[in-house]
């Protein structure tokens, strides 16, 4: 059965203009009544990776934040929001990204996931076992807030990847040093969303991030409200916009063979693709895989062939961000013996690719590599 999508044309975070996109989209996937009903607890799920002004397009912007909750008090649900930053606490996130105050305006609760409990999904086809926070469980229902952006993992972080703030605290750095290698990592999260079952995406697409996301990369004009009630689907319209081959993203390849959601077919109401279709979007488009390959030939494989993240001396700071957030041991990032005159240094043989260095430094200095063996063997 054909999924739906609602694509709506906003190039501005004027709260008038978002309010009647954000209605717009919801209307066009039947209205929110439809989606929450009167007295329903729901959380949302914005994406809050780090404290980051909203004009960093780090962060889902107050105004999709704002016009989402004014349409879903409108149909009687009972609100509040949540998240599990990867860096910096739920609180100064939520105060820098411009949430707190549109959320206390309003009368909504902000949840920090702190606490979570183990969950049993026999379902699962992976994980057989998930520890979700507390508050998600206790909720009637999850609506998520994505933010589009570029992933050196993942290519695109939006819909279904934004569902991995619900594993509270350092529970994430876990799963990026069991399931190294991008495939697995997608399964994981395909999962995770089958256990959650979010009922609905909201995603901000008015300006995206191309480039070194999901932190350091450039905020571009994307211009669109993206909705759905089908992650898999959600996500498949965005990587569509940006021009990014579907292929590439394995959490909608694996989410459509997994029964998440629609990868393929897809009803799109309200904008067509090809008119809001953005030309020349940065994304990772490389074929080279973070799986190390086949286990006899895993190390030269990881070595001459796989991604790798390089630290761009003139940016970095020695903040020392890239050493705390690698989840193996011993880390395979470092200082020198404790030197921290220059920067961390990289013991590649110990290196995951979960490139979770990248993805956290607040100096934009560290970049995803691709070996010369691997660009042309590609070629």
């Amino acid at each position: 059965m054909a999924a739906t999508v609602a694509v709506v044309r906003c190039e501005t975070y004027e709260t008038g203009a978002v309010h009647a996109a954000v209605g717009r989209a919801l209307d066009l996937l039947g209205g929110a009544g439809t989606i929450v009903a009167p007295g329903e607890r729901i959380l949302l799920k914005p994406n809050l990776l780090v404290p980051s002004r909203p004009e960093d397009a780090v962060t889902t912007h107050p105004a999709v934040f704002e016009a989402t909750i004014r349409h879903l008090l409108d149909a009687g649900a009972l609100l509040s929001f949540g998240d599990s930053p990867a860096f910096g606490g739920t609180e100064v996130a939520a105060r820098r990204a411009g949430l707190t105050a549109v959320a206390e305006k309003l009368g909504v609760g902000l949840e920090v996931f702190r606490e979570g409990r183990a969950v049993p999904f026999p379902e699962g086809r992976l994980i057989k076992r998930f520890e979700i926070a507390d508050q998600v469980l206790e909720a009637d229902g999850l609506i998520s807030l994505p933010k589009l952006k570029t992933h050196a993992l993942t290519r695109l972080t939006c819909a279904v990847k934004n569902q991995f703030g619900c594993v509270p605290g350092m529970r994430k750095g876990e799963f990026h040093a069991k399931m190294s290698d991008i495939r697995r990592f997608a399964q994981m999260l395909v999962d995770l969303n089958r256990l959650i079952a979010p009922r609905l995406a909201i995603v901000d697409a008015i300006v995206g991030m191309e480039g070194n996301g999901p932190r350091g990369g450039d905020p571009r004009a994307v211009g669109l409200i993206i909705a759905s009630r089908d992650m898999v689907a959600a996500d498949a319209v965005a990587a569509s916009v940006i021009d990014l081959p579907l292929e590439l993203v394995e959490t909608c390849v694996i989410g459509h063979e997994w029964g998440l959601g629609e990868a393929y077919d897809i009803r799109v109401v309200g904008e067509p693709i090809d008119a809001v279709r953005v030309e020349g979007f940065s994304a990772n488009r490389s074929r080279a895989s973070t799986t190390p390959g086949p286990r006899p030939h895993q190390a030269l494989m990881k070595r001459w062939m796989t991604p790798r993240p390089t630290i761009r001396a003139e940016r970095c700071t020695r903040c020392g961000t890239c050493v705390t957030m690698c989840p193996v041991s011993p880390k395979a990032v470092d200082w020198h013996d404790g030197d921290r005159s220059g920067p961390p240094s990289y013991r590649y043989e110990r290196c995951i690719r979960c490139y979770c260095c990248q993805e956290m430094c607040p100096e934009r200095a560290i970049d995803v590599h691709t070996p010369l063996a691997s660009r042309l063997f590609r070629r």
